[in-house]
């Protein structure tokens, strides 16, 4: 008992559930931030910025979240929202109409799904850089570049989307709790960049 760290005061579960705590606020908040849909990158970007600043001392908690959120709402962000909403429209009408039996079907299928898994990553890895918070554009330009270079970077953003559609999948509350895992894993890939692009 006495090789433990002494809790802060106030501190009741210790450092690492209050960051579990505070992942899954920021979490909560996020899911309703998305409900417009075309504010889902700029919620999703702001919660990986939150929860960067956590590993800088700074708190995590949903009132910084939507304080942030209101501050860096902008044009940018819902143009950005409504570039990725029509993406991924266009992605579920082709595959639509390769279900409906075009010809060279299946070949069309696998492209628009390679293209579609593509976009998806880079996607996500422009709302963890920190760039997404004032330049979409240079965020999207960027995470294209870190997508090629680090690619088991972007294998564990994949696995990181599988196992949140999972877990949203085997018990539905847990949709409205994914976010927060999701942002958290994709901050620790764009935080491990540096570390990957020394060696």
């Amino acid at each position: 008992m006495s090789g433990m760290r002494a809790r802060d005061p106030g501190e009741v579960f210790g450092p690492r559930m209050t960051l579990f705590a505070d992942m899954l606020s920021v979490g909560l908040a996020t899911t309703v931030a998305c409900l417009p849909v075309v504010t889902t990158p700029a919620a999703l970007s702001t919660a990986c910025a939150v929860l960067r600043g956590a590993g800088e001392g700074q708190p995590a908690t949903a009132g910084r979240y939507f304080a942030a959120l209101r501050r860096r709402l902008r044009a940018g962000d819902l143009a950005a929202g409504a570039v990725a909403l029509a993406g991924a429209l266009l992605f579920l009408a082709d595959l639509a109409l390769a279900g409906a039996g075009l010809p060279a079907a299946p070949l069309f299928a696998v492209v628009a799904a390679g293209i579609g898994t593509a976009a998806l990553v880079v996607g996500l890895r422009a709302c963890a850089r920190p760039e997404s918070l004032t330049d979409w554009p240079t965020a999207v330009r960027k995470a294209a570049r870190d997508a090629v270079r680090d690619v088991g970077g972007s294998a564990l953003v994949l696995l990181a989307v599988a196992t949140a559609v999972l877990c949203a999948w085997m018990l539905v509350p847990l949709a409205f709790l994914v976010p927060g895992p999701l942002a958290l894993a994709l901050t620790a890939v764009d935080v491990r960049r540096p570390v990957i692009s020394r060696r």
